[in-house]
């Protein structure tokens, strides 16, 4: 029985693809065949006597190495017709000049069941449809740029035949016209500039020590990046605190997607091993919870201790409690790691997998910071609260409270254990993760633009609007299971509403960046945090498609909601944790990570994360309307294996884009071994007695 009263038929989407994809092409065509012939009508209604204008132009901007070999060649030519009597053609000296001209000329050139069984008649899926064609629609504009350059190297011919018009011209010494226009030129050209008009003689020097003048830029191999500029002002003993954090954060990332790369793999290789501590049940957890608890927590409140004192213009209340908070969170995932392995769980409630004596320790370790933050908040020197502490401090009360209330055994019964397991989970992801991260966005961005942020007001709403609308949305997971109709709507409902706040916090970021975005050639964090912004509209907005009921049935246990939920915590909170981190270790330690590298990180999460969640969210639409038609599960399964193999590749180039955040992590902390030529001097001189003179 078909529960929807859809019936899936694969030829009508093909053909359906097939007519989209010669619609592409037929519009591609008659732009190159517009674009070229508004090019040859040009060409046409151009006169004789306006080519021979326009080539007379070129020799008025000829160099000086130019006009000297188009006058010698001209005296030669001269010289050869006056002592044999004949003008010969001489075919090596106009190609040299032809080729001389040709390279002054690029040098110059500027250049419920379905409404009438139809997929596309459900928001969820138009939603889902109309995020899809945001990066078509950047495709096509990709294309149709490489379209226009064919049709430059078109009018490049056409400009190549100007210059064997003008070679020709040039080469005739019976015309005095030219003979007197270069001349003229030659004249123009005698005088020159000693180049220190506006300069001086002087060496370059900064008496105030403002600025770093680099006498030796040397030869990059790939374009020089800025640097971030330093703050001495910073306590080392603060310094030490958000390092220790930070490279915490780092070991878990490394620990926790290499599980996650050896259980991916284990979908192609299934028969990897038979060990019980290394099956799938086991390991999946310890992934989830490495990255969630170990990485992606460590990582917001290690920066959390950079922020929170920094807006609040105030030292950090105390040093020593973000180290016992520390200690508490990191032995809470070495515990929970090793009792998840072992078979000793919490009855397998996703994300809270950790029996409730370990997750005790992590909530002691928030509780620490939350009063670390709260006091150093009191203490501040100026009037407001920035918008970056409303967000850490709210993510962090968010956090402890779906804590208590998920491992609390008085609801823990029946559908409340349910209704409990739907809350705890999606706040996790949104009042605990989302909020915190956004709060540092707020604070880093400005910062790495060097410009205030866009809208105050739009962040308070933002701010508001998300505390209201996602608190509601836990239980839009059990779609059609027997919690009240009315719970499940308003989930759905409140989905809807977090329109509002992914809206204005999108537009808030792209309208700070706006008339900055020539920044992004000079920094290396500003793509990360881009990329970070873009999944997190897209992202966000795919979870309110999600949440629809005919979506629901469709994506629902299937591998969409992985890629979903690597799309949003990777996508959005690991990215801007990068984009954090590779901004303001630099201003701790003095040191910079190699730019080449940073580069190599960036495109192989980018690249690993859209190679993993694209084909995912392919495979997974087809295997639910397989699910749907009443296919038998096995043969979905078997369908399922190419999609398994490219979440494989992708999910090995996010795990080698790990290894190389931990080199440029360490490249950042560790001093290079090699001699500074300065302290050594010092040092020396020191060595040394001073003489009396």
């Amino acid at each position: 029985m078909n529960p929807s009263g859809f019936s899936f038929h694969a030829d009508k989407w093909l053909t359906g693809a097939i007519a989209l994809l010669l619609f592409l092409i037929i519009v591609i065509t008659w732009l190159i065949r517009r674009t070229t012939g508004r090019v040859n009508k040009v060409s046409n209604r151009q006169s004789d006597e306006m080519q021979r204008a326009n080539i007379m132009n070129q020799v008025n901007e000829l160099t000086r190495e130019q006009l000297d070999q188009v006058l010698r060649y001209r005296e030669e030519k001269k010289h050869h017709a006056l002592t044999s009597g004949e003008t010969s053609k001489t075919i090596l000296p106009l190609l040299a000049l032809v080729i001389g001209l040709l390279s002054s000329l690029s040098g110059m050139a500027q250049d419920t069941a379905p409404a009438g069984n139809s997929l596309l008649s459900q928001p969820g899926i138009l939603i889902t449809v109309i995020l899809l064609l945001i990066p078509l629609l950047a495709a096509l504009l990709i294309l149709y740029t490489r379209v226009k350059r064919l049709l430059q190297q078109y009018t490049d011919q056409q400009r190549t035949k100007e210059a064997n018009q003008l070679a020709s011209l040039l080469s005739n010494t019976a015309t005095p016209l030219i003979e007197q226009q270069l001349l003229q030129r030659k004249q123009s050209l005698e005088y020159t500039l000693h180049h220190h008009e506006l300069s001086g003689t002087l060496p370059p020097a900064d008496a105030k020590g403002l600025l770093h003048i680099n006498t030796h830029p040397g030869l990059p191999v790939v374009p020089l990046k800025r640097k971030a500029p330093p703050r001495p002002q910073i306590d080392k003993a603060l310094s030490k605190l958000i390092l220790a954090y930070l490279i915490s954060a780092a070991a878990w990332l490394l620990f926790g997607t290499t599980v996650g790369e050896y259980i991916g793999i284990k979908f192609v290789a299934p028969d990897a091993d038979h060990i019980a501590w290394l099956s799938f049940g086991r390991l999946r957890p310890v992934h989830t919870n490495a990255v969630f608890w170990g990485w992606a927590s460590l990582g917001m409140l290690g920066l959390g201790y950079y922020i929170v004192p920094r807006v609040s213009n105030a030292p950090l209340a105390s040093i020593k409690k973000g180290w016992y908070a520390l200690a508490f969170l990191n032995a809470a995932v070495v515990l929970g790691t090793i009792s998840l392995m072992a078979g000793i769980n919490n009855g397998g409630g996703e994300y809270r997998e950790y029996i409730w004596p370990i997750m005790l320790l992590f909530a002691i370790g928030l509780l620490l910071s939350l009063s670390n933050f709260i006091q150093t908040i009191a203490r501040r020197t100026t009037k407001e609260i920035y918008i970056s502490n409303w967000y850490i401090v709210s993510a962090i009360l968010f956090a402890i409270t779906i804590t208590v209330v998920a491992y609390i055994p008085a609801w823990q019964n029946g559908l409340g254990e349910t209704i409990i397991q739907g809350y705890y989970m999606h706040q996790g992801v949104g009042m605990w993760f989302m909020l915190f991260t956004l709060g540092m966005v707020y604070y880093f961005l400005p910062q790495q633009l060097n410009k205030p942020i866009y809208s105050y007001s739009l962040g308070i709403l933002a701010f508001w609007s998300q505390i209201f609308f996602y608190t509601l949305i836990g239980t839009h997971h059990f779609v059609f299971s027997a919690i009240p109709w009315w719970l499940q709507t308003i989930a759905i409902v409140g989905s809807v509403g977090m329109i509002i706040p992914v809206v204005a916090g999108t537009t808030n970021f792209f309208m700070t960046f706006r008339g900055a975005w020539d920044q992004l050639r000079d920094s290396y964090t500003l793509p990360f945090f881009l990329t970070g912004v873009v999944f997190y509209f897209t992202g966000s907005l795919q979870g309110t498609a999600e949440a629809f009921r005919f979506t629901n049935q469709l994506w629902h246990f299937t591998d969409f909601t992985v890629a979903h939920s690597h799309l949003t915590m990777y996508g959005i909170i690991s990215f801007f944790l990068w984009a954090c981190i590779y901004a303001v270790v630099p201003r701790l330690t003095g040191r910079e990570a190699p730019q080449l590298s940073i580069g190599i990180h960036f495109w192989l999460a980018l690249l690993g994360l859209l190679f993993y969640t694209i084909p995912l969210m392919i495979g997974s639409t087809l295997r639910g309307l397989m699910w749907m038609n009443g296919k038998p599960f096995i043969e979905t399964v078997q369908f399922m294996l190419p999609y398994w193999l490219w979440r494989a590749i992708g999910g090995s180039m996010m795990w080698l884009s790990h290894i190389f955040f931990a080199w440029n992590l360490y490249r950042m902390v560790v001093p290079k071994k090699q001699v500074d030529i300065t302290e050594t001097a010092i040092q020396r001189l020191a060595m040394e007695p001073a003489t009396v003179h």
